[in-house]
């Protein structure tokens, strides 16, 4: 089985990421790798560009973003009481067309009604888009580690069940 990196990011996770398409692109198969994920900090301005260069390099492009995941509903604007952030991440990655049509979907509600430092959505809205996605949840910054990291185990739990169910 080949190594494949699930979570890159590219110049477009603005003002963090530094990777520019064509040279992620182009490591990538110097190295022998087939198959690549961009997933940029809340957003898919990269897709289209990486897909096409990627399909270019006859690379397997993987399309997904680095969602913020907010504590509360994505309108708030308070942390809500004992929430160890204002939002985690979960990366999300699109299976299939319809994946793709979801992570459209998250992003565009992100930015539109859930814009409060960041494009945050809540798992109200991710439980009705969640067909055709997969969640990795591993990030230090998720929402089961900063649990963990506040030392609430029982919280942490919860919230890896609630995912379990959520993505299978």
């Amino acid at each position: 089985m080949a190594f494949v990196h699930l979570h890159t990011h590219s110049e477009y996770s603005l003002l963090d990421g530094a990777n520019r398409i064509p040279d992620l692109v182009a490591r990538t198969a110097e190295l022998g790798m087939d198959t690549l994920a961009i997933t940029d900090h809340g957003n898919l301005f990269a897709a289209t560009a990486f897909y096409q260069q990627a399909r270019a390099a006859q690379l397997r492009p993987i399309l997904g973003f680095e969602a913020y995941l907010a504590f509360g509903p994505r309108q708030a604007r308070e942390r809500p009481p004992g929430a160890p952030a204002y939002y985690s991440h979960l990366v999300l990655l699109a299976k299939n067309r319809t994946g793709y049509h979801n992570l459209i979907k998250l992003s565009s509600i992100g930015f539109l009604e859930g814009y409060y430092r960041r494009p945050r959505i809540d798992k109200e809205v991710l439980e009705r888009h969640q067909d055709g996605l997969v969640c990795l949840a591993a990030c230090l910054s998720g929402e089961v580690a900063l649990w963990l990291r506040q030392g609430n185990v029982e919280a942490a739990t919860q919230s890896a069940e609630w995912f379990a169910r959520t993505f299978g």
